[in-house]
């Protein structure tokens, strides 16, 4: 999946090195948190962008900043916690991880004693399989995609309005166990299980579309008001407890949302917290200009920042079915001859991103391996691309970049003119290809219409290697019609083989190992050209504790704040 990746103009050095690997930190205001006596006060929470749909069908878990699952329990969720420790799954709803059998082409759940909904109706494995039905429908598009293609003969099912009979893969033999039958061997099924697809609904409160206004809660928290892009109002759901959900703290009384507020508001309404703003965070406004020249001072906002990484990868994609970039001593050269220096300066300085040779972020959860195949150092190599371009009889080389017409997603005109100006020096003439931003995906996204070079960004939809690899070169991941991530159209029948070896993994460590391999492997084939990965910074009140980012998405983690 693509995230939002702010522009952020600022000084390029400002905190470099500070970022921590892999998650976020925790600050000396944490200090006098106590969990079993954090309960109280109303947190604010000041968003750029708003939840669009309040329905569990519609929404990844990470939807809204990690809000949904105030309201959404699933058979797993992240283990919630800043640093490695945060990109595990841990047991929610279920009573553990899952059992995998047959080779993990079969997963087993069952659920936990005492959970209810917020009307104090027990929940069973019928409400998970029906909330995960609901998911097919095609009047609740947005979703995370991967059941449709996970179960077994689940390709054409259009849900429960269409189709009562449900899902044949997925079989409740009775209210506590939940069975999913899988058409291939899934050992990331943990972690696919934390998406809001996975939440329980109850049948007889199901309205359809209109589902979202007041969904049924099953979390810590339920909807006083909504509206959405605006709004959300949560209180607190009288039948949730922390004897049976031990990861969400649940500590504000009353959580207050208010999206659609530009992201320098965000910050100084956080930085001078005046009133309410004292007990105020965001989960999607990262640190402007302004904030970080004050960070690293030792000034007062010191003390009230958390750092994360989503991982997530910039990068320019080489469509090797078209010249040049069928030439592999084009892409070898075009490796040398980058200049990321000048890319993360373009993208707001080493404090917001770093610089990335390899495709997976280095986070160790993903199978992060350091490679170089393609040495350039910090302001690239233009002679080494040069004595790659004339080894391979190629001069006075012209080329074009497609890039989207503004810099909202991190792959607009700035990077694109640093990319530009670094190619020059190596010989190379860039013209650059404005496309809208609104069409961008839909034209790069189709064999028949991809440019040559493109600027593109990738993140992972868990903190594994899978997700982040399968979408970019699984050969059989290529999509003609459009939609298409395999942007390379690089089909290898011995990498789909060892996609297939390393899904069939229950031992996320062993695949973590096999995944870094691959990418290693693939790397030097110059497929892709790595530009930078993704660091999050985020700013909260005077009167918040227990502030971090969490390491499965670097976002805030708002299930364990306090305001009290």
């Amino acid at each position: 999946m693509r995230r939002f990746v702010p522009i952020v103009l600022t000084a390029t050095v400002l905190l470099a090195g500070c970022q921590g690997g892999g998650g976020g930190d925790t600050t000396t205001s944490n200090a006098a948190f106590d969990p079993a006596t954090c309960q109280g006060g109303t947190l604010t929470v000041l968003n750029q962008g708003g939840i669009t749909h309040l329905d569990p069908a519609r929404l990844y878990t990470s939807g809204g900043g990690n809000l949904p699952s105030l309201l959404f329990r699933t058979l797993t969720t992240r283990n919630r916690q800043p640093g490695d420790a945060g990109t595990k799954p841990a047991p929610d709803l279920a009573t553990d991880l899952g059992t995998p059998s047959d080779g993990a082409k079969t997963w087993t759940y069952h659920l936990r004693d005492g959970i209810q909904f917020e009307d104090g109706t027990p929940i069973t494995a019928a409400d998970v399989k029906y909330g995960i039905e609901r998911s097919f429908a095609p009047e609740l598009p947005g979703g995370a995609p991967y059941l449709r293609d996970w179960l077994a003969g689940a390709a054409d099912y259009q849900g429960p309005y269409k189709q009562p009979d449900g899902i044949t893969s997925i079989e409740t033999p009775d209210d506590k166990t939940i069975v999913f039958k899988l058409s291939k061997p899934e050992g990331d099924f943990p972690f696919l299980a934390t998406a809001t697809q996975f939440a329980p609904v109850p049948k007889a409160k199901d309205n359809g579309v209109d589902y979202e206004k007041h969904p049924i809660s099953s979390g810590p928290y339920q909807v006083e008001s909504y509206e959405p892009k605006k709004s959300l109002v949560l209180v607190r759901n009288t039948h949730w407890s922390t004897k049976i959900d031990e990861l969400r703290y649940a500590c504000p009384d009353r959580i207050e949302v208010t999206s659609g507020l530009d992201s320098a508001v965000i910050n100084q309404r956080i930085v001078t917290g005046a009133g309410q703003d004292a007990n105020a965070v965001t989960t999607d406004a990262v640190v402007g200009p302004e904030q970080l020249a004050q960070l690293g001072t030792g000034s007062e906002l010191d003390k009230r920042v958390t750092r994360g990484e989503f991982p997530s990868t910039t990068y320019l994609a080489f469509n090797t079915k078209k010249a040049p970039f069928d030439n592999p001593k084009v892409r070898e050269a075009l490796s040398y001859a980058i200049n990321r220096t000048s890319v993360v300066n373009a993208l707001g300085g080493s404090a917001v991103v770093g610089p990335s040779t390899t495709f997976l972020p280095p986070q160790k959860a993903l199978g992060y391996q350091q490679y170089d195949w393609f040495p350039a150092g910090d302001t690239g190599a233009p002679d080494k691309a040069k004595q790659v371009l004339a080894e391979a009889g190629l001069s006075n080389l012209s080329i074009e970049l497609a890039h989207e017409n503004d810099d909202s997603e991190g792959i607009g005109p700035k990077v694109a003119s640093a990319i530009q100006e670094a190619f020059k020096q190596a010989g190379v003439t860039v013209k650059l290809n404005a496309i809208d931003t609104g069409t961008y995906r839909d034209i790069t996204g189709k064999p028949a219409t991809q440019p040559g070079l493109s600027l593109a960004t990738w993140g992972a939809d868990w903190p594994s290697g899978g997700p982040f690899l399968i979408p970019i070169f699984d050969g059989r991941q290529i999509i003609t019609a459009g939609g298409n991530f395999n942007l390379a159209q690089y089909n290898d029948p011995e990498v789909n083989a060892e996609i297939d070896a390393i899904n069939a993994l229950t031992d996320p460590a062993a695949a973590a190992a096999r995944w870094g391999a691959l990418d290693a492997k693939l790397g030097k084939l110059a497929l892709v050209l790595p530009l930078t990965h993704e660091k999050d910074v985020y700013l909260y009140g005077k009167n918040v504790k227990n502030a971090y980012a969490d390491g499965w998405r670097g976002q805030l983690d708002v299930g364990r704040v306090s305001v009290k």
